[in-house]
């Protein structure tokens, strides 16, 4: 897992009743910040059962081929891919508790197209009831953070009620299955099929990923939500966004070439 603490510093608000962070990375330990995230990239794209079997019947070249070949090849694909990974590593290290539970683009049509449906959705479940808690995400990664593009996450959070949508919960249910995650499968089915999401057991994440500081637009997003759930933005703040996109990726390559 990511941790964002090793190359970052953190800036926490509260805008209401909601979160704010923004996290911003040191320039002097971006090259740590590199590292870390190119580790982590292969297995967004390709389980480590996968490459592992890849590396154990064809070799090491084949393996590199086999991770390299899942990695998008454009600008925009990458940055969206990236912000939607940094999300997702931040729900599993940062959020107090939810899980994602899939790494969804293992499931990508294409390398270099976007994936439909919610970018991300954490799963917390209270270990003694059993009861499911959800964080619908939207992840947005710009070289210039706008607040036309935190106003286009914010009415993707609000679609289907707000709620996660029966669609999302049940592309996560089946690869839960594939993966041989049964219980929360069959949570997951019983809450969407059996007893219903309350809002109540749903909060929304808005995720950024940008080249300038999104701590403005964030709270100005925060501060006019007129709805029910409770919001967390947090936003991921690296000089050089784009330069250092491309590095991860060269990195990535270079790392399972090397492997």
């Amino acid at each position: 897992m990511l941790q964002f603490s090793d190359w970052c510093d953190s800036n926490d608000g509260q805008v209401g009743n909601h979160f704010r962070r923004v996290m911003t990375g040191r320039p002097a330990d971006l090259a740590t910040g590199i590292q870390a995230t190119a580790a982590i990239i292969p297995g967004h794209y390709a389980s480590e059962e996968h490459v592992a079997r890849a590396l154990r019947r064809l070799g090491k070249i084949a393996a590199a081929k086999l991770i390299e070949g899942k990695l998008p090849t454009t600008k925009a694909i990458r940055s969206g891919d990236l912000g939607e990974i940094f999300a997702t590593e931040w729900i599993d290290t940062d959020s107090g508790g939810y899980h994602a539970p899939i790494k969804r683009l293992r499931w990508k049509d294409h390398r270099n197209m976007a994936m439909r449906g919610e970018d991300v959705i954490g799963i917390l479940q209270n270990p003694q009831t059993q009861r499911l808690f959800f964080l619908k995400t939207e992840a947005k990664s710009r070289a210039t953070l706008t607040a036309q593009v935190v106003a286009e996450a914010r009415a993707n959070l609000d679609k289907d009620g707000g709620l996660p949508s029966g669609h999302a919960l049940t592309f996560i249910s089946a690869r839960l299955l594939e993966l041989g995650n049964e219980p929360l499968a069959d949570a997951l089915d019983d809450a969407l099929l059996k007893h219903g999401i309350s809002s109540a057991n749903v909060k929304h994440l808005l995720f950024t990923f940008s080249g300038n500081s999104p701590e403005a637009m964030l709270s100005a997003s925060l501060q006019a939500y007129p709805g029910a759930f409770i919001q967390w933005g947090i936003g991921l703040h690296v000089d050089g966004h784009s330069a250092s996109i491309g590095a991860i990726y060269d990195q990535v390559i270079t790392n399972a070439n090397n492997a």
